[in-house]
């Protein structure tokens, strides 16, 4: 079987880490499985890069262009929308022609318009996309947040000036989407149960094949080391308590930054035993930012791309703390918790799945900083370091394991070629 997965970066962002660790599961389980991206940032053999870089960068250049125009030339909402007006046809492309299954990604900024996807769903060849938000779902927008028009039809989109309208650019998108997904035999996975609940209540994506399949993580790499020997590596305190904060860029409002900060200085402020032994490691572009609005000592340790230098960050940490507003299956609580680290996040998006409270971890009250202040607390000071560690490694072990997750990918792939050839 040879499947080819389709990401519009090689390594930068949550989906394109995930896709990556798919890619090896499915390696070590005896498929043949290659990467086709727009951004290579790798040697690996296994990763293509589109050809004519030069184009992708024009694709992304043009569709951003018409967004800013639809903002009324605003950089408000630019990049938390989507129209995929302009893409890349990769059906002629030797990776595609040679692969058994197609594996969508995050395809979007300039890689694949809904005209490309059109023609890979015209080549006859089994797609399965994985959902990393809710893009698909929607007309424009990757996290819907309390707007509930894509159970019907995008329209008056909050992301557009003034509101948007009955017949906006949401609604234009959210129709062309319509006329690709009727009648075409796409089958959807998302990497939570939240975001399977969000996707069946779409009307774009009524009657399609749905199922929710997690992440994967490679447990030779994010694993449990040694504490002072991590933190003698990343220039960390090796004495004292370490709070963990991460981000790709860490000021997205999205992540939730703003609560943490609330959390550490109400600790801070309140507790003379955590503002006397307790650090925060944050890391992730603009770290600086949030560091120094802090109440105790803080480590910005700014962007790292090197997994086994994360994994270092990781195991320096006593806890991890992500308070995310809106979130799919983070990577970063599943990294968390392969190296034995707990987490504490809002009870929100598919956190919960991930988190089992007072088990592995702290769930809080959605945008409720004093309870998130609580689950700091009572991980760092109350619960039972080594019962939670052994929660989280169990967690992980049985749910999110390479052969686990490419097992159940193996059986989607499986149900489509064999429908294939029923259809023939």
């Amino acid at each position: 079987m040879r499947v080819l997965i389709i990401n519009t970066s090689e390594t930068n962002g949550g989906a394109a880490v995930a896709a990556n660790r798919l890619m090896e599961a499915l390696q070590r389980n005896g498929v043949k499985a290659k990467m086709l991206v727009a951004e290579k940032q790798t040697n690996h053999v296994t990763v293509s890069q589109m050809p004519h870089h030069w184009l992708y960068k024009w694709h992304f250049l043009r569709e951003r262009l018409s967004i800013f125009r639809h903002l009324y030339f605003s950089k408000n909402h630019l990049f938390e929308i989507d129209t995929a007006s302009a893409g890349s046809d990769i059906t002629s492309l030797p990776e595609f022609r040679e692969a058994d299954i197609i594996h969508l990604n995050w395809i979007n900024q300039g890689m694949l318009s809904l005209s490309s996807i059109r023609k890979i769903v015209k080549s006859g060849k089994p797609i399965v996309w994985t959902m990393h938000d809710l893009w698909p779902a929607t007309g424009i927008c990757h996290y819907a947040r309390s707007c509930g028009a894509f159970r019907t039809v995008c329209h008056n989109c909050k992301l557009l000036p003034g509101g948007g309208a009955i017949n906006d650019l949401s609604r234009k998108i959210w129709k062309r989407k319509k006329a690709l997904y009727e009648g075409n035999n796409i089958h959807f996975v998302t990497c939570s149960r939240w975001l399977e609940a969000q996707a069946r209540q779409s009307a774009l994506l009524s009657g399609e094949s749905i199922v929710s399949i997690p992440n994967t993580i490679d447990t030779r790499v994010f694993h449990p080391t040694d504490r002072t020997k991590a933190r003698q590596q990343m220039g960390l305190p090796e004495e004292g308590r370490i709070v963990l904060f991460v981000s790709q860029k860490v000021t997205n409002e999205r992540k939730g930054a703003a609560y943490l900060i609330e959390a550490i200085n109400r600790l801070a402020d309140s507790n003379p035993q955590f503002k006397s032994n307790t650090a925060v490691a944050i890391l992730g572009a603009n770290a600086d930012e949030i560091a120094e609005q802090l109440h105790i000592p803080s480590y910005p340790l700014g962007y790292i791309s090197d997994a086994q230098q994360i994994a270092n960050v990781y195991n320096a940490a006593d806890v991890y703390v992500l308070p995310s507003l809106e979130d799919n299956l983070p990577n970063t609580i599943m990294e968390a918790m392969a190296c034995g680290v707990p987490s504490v996040g809002f009870r929100v998006g598919g956190i919960p799945e991930m988190i089992d409270h007072k088990h592995n971890g702290y769930v809080a009250n959605f945008k409720d900083a004093a309870d998130l202040a609580e689950g700091i607390r009572w991980t760092l000071f109350e619960a039972d370091s080594n019962e939670l560690a052994a929660n989280c490694l169990h967690k992980v072990a049985h749910n999110y394991s390479q052969q686990s997750v490419a097992m159940r990918y193996i059986e989607v792939y499986n149900e489509l070629i064999a429908l294939k050839r029923y259809i023939i």
